[in-house]
This record gives C-alpha cells, sequence and structure tokens, in this order.
C-alpha cells in the first residue's frame, strides 16, 4: 500500500466514524474501501472489527456520566452480545460474505420505513415501559444482530439502533449512546478470534484504531449537542441512502 492509499485510507476512516456514530453501518464503507485497494477480504474484516473496537470505545467515553446508558439492562444485553458475536466471527471462517449486502440492503429498508412509519421513536422520551413481548423482543434483536455483528457488522449498529428505539422505548440519544457501548464487546471479541487466526493486519489495524478512536469521541460529542430530532433525521436520511446504494451494488452483480 502507498503513501496515497494509506492517507485516503485515514482519512475515510476518520470521516466515517464521526457520521457512524449517529448513523451506525461504519463496515458499509470502510470495507468496500479496503477491498478496493487488494486488501484481502477476510483480513479487511478482521482489521476493520480492531478499528471498531477502538472506535466503540472512543464513542461511548464522552457519553459517561450522561446518564444515558441503560444500566439496568447491560448484564443481559452484553451476555448476549458477547455469544451472539462469539457466533458470527466464527461463521466469518467458514462463510462466504458475497451474499450479505443483498440482506443488508432489505433490512435496512425495513428499518427505515417502520422508523418513518412510528413519526414519535425516539423523539421524546416515553413514560410507559414497553410491554413484556417488545422487551424480550429487544433482547432478542441483540442476540441475532449479535451474530451479525461478529460477523461483518456493516449495519450492525444501524439496525440496532432502530431496535432499541423502537423496542426498549429509548431515544436516539440513548439509543446511540448504549449501542456505542455494547458494540466495544461484540467488536472486541470478534477482534480476539481474528487474532487467533492470525488474519488481523496488525500495523494497519493500529493507524486505523487511533483514527477512529479520535473520530469517535468527535463523534459522540456532536451527537450530544443535537436533539433528538436531528438525530432521527440524520439517521433515516444514512439508512435509506445505504441502503439504496447496497441494494443497487448488490444487483449489479447479479
Amino acid at each position: 500500500m502507498t503513501a496515497t492509499q494509506l492517507l485516503l485510507l485515514i482519512t475515510i476512516f476518520f470521516i466515517t466514524s464521526i457520521l457512524s456514530v449517529i448513523t451506525g453501518s461504519t463496515s458499509l464503507i470502510t470495507v468496500p474501501v479496503m477491498l478496493q485497494l487488494s486488501i484481502e477480504p477476510r483480513t479487511a474484516l478482521a482489521t476493520n472489527m480492531l478499528a471498531l473496537t477502538f472506535m466503540s470505545i472512543g464513542g461511548t467515553l464522552p457519553f459517561v456520566g450522561k446518564k444515558v446508558i441503560d444500566i439496568s439492562r447491560l448484564p443481559i444485553i452484553i451476555f448476549l452480545t458477547l455469544l451472539g458475536s462469539i457466533i458470527g466471527a466464527l461463521l466469518v471462517l467458514v462463510v462466504p460474505s458475497k451474499s450479505m449486502p443483498l440482506i443488508i440492503s432489505i433490512l435496512m429498508i425495513v428499518v427505515a420505513v417502520f422508523s418513518i412509519s412510528n413519526r414519535n421513536a425516539g423523539i421524546v422520551s416515553r413514560i410507559k415501559s414497553p410491554s413484556r413481548i417488545a422487551e424480550i423482543g429487544g433482547y432478542v434483536a441483540t442476540f441475532v444482530l449479535g451474530i451479525y455483528g461478529g460477523f461483518f457488522s456493516g449495519g450492525y449498529v444501524t439496525m440496532l439502533t432502530a431496535a432499541y428505539v423502537n423496542l426498549f422505548r429509548m431515544t436516539f440519544v440513548q439509543a446511540i449512546a448504549n449501542t456505542k457501548f455494547i458494540n466495544i464487546f461484540s467488536s472486541l471479541i470478534a477482534t480476539i478470534i481474528f487474532f487467533t487466526q492470525g488474519i488481523v493486519d496488525f500495523k494497519l489495524g493500529i493507524i486505523l484504531s487511533i483514527t477512529m478512536f479520535i473520530g469517535g469521541i468527535v463523534g459522540s460529542r456532536v451527537a450530544l449537542r443535537l436533539s433528538n430530532i436531528w438525530l432521527r433525521r440524520i439517521f433515516l436520511t444514512t439508512v435509506i441512502a445505504l441502503a439504496l446504494k447496497t441494494l443497487f451494488d448488490s444487483v449489479a452483480l447479479v
């Protein structure tokens, strides 16, 4: 990789990490860019996962002490995330990821439609607690999406954010804070597994990790300054744009 290519990669990772604190879907941008630079697919996934871990740490720090992280649900959510991520990371070693873009785009379109149809979701704190079914649904979504997050992570936080807004009745600020914290565990456990398999590019991973750590801090500070209405607008706009792009790319490959 040339110095120019490395600088381009750093720039894209930094900008993406700032925006994706709010929107998620980091890997839908970063992994394809790495592949375009002729990085081997499994190495790209593994190295990107290492950088995501540090982005999530940086993205969580500004939320600490702001009382937006749901402490009561954390033990169950972290356990389900770790379990799902282990399964997902192991799948990377045996399952080709070529079929994933179409699935991602369909799921993200569903997320966008569902979010648009629930206009007040995530904008104001809801006094009523979620129903028992919705609460269970939130935990199921955490586990299922944890598998996907450990496998690829593209769109993982986006879909998890939508799930927490609509099932756990969180505001967008709360959902962003909680998903960033949870993604530390999802990305970390997957990265550890990738380390044991020797498919992480250490030198590139360190550079991109530092880049995304700083970007995560900047992105979270921006999120704390914006209202839930604007966070919702940014979230939906990005989800729709990425869904259509991913769907277009998937169809073009058929």
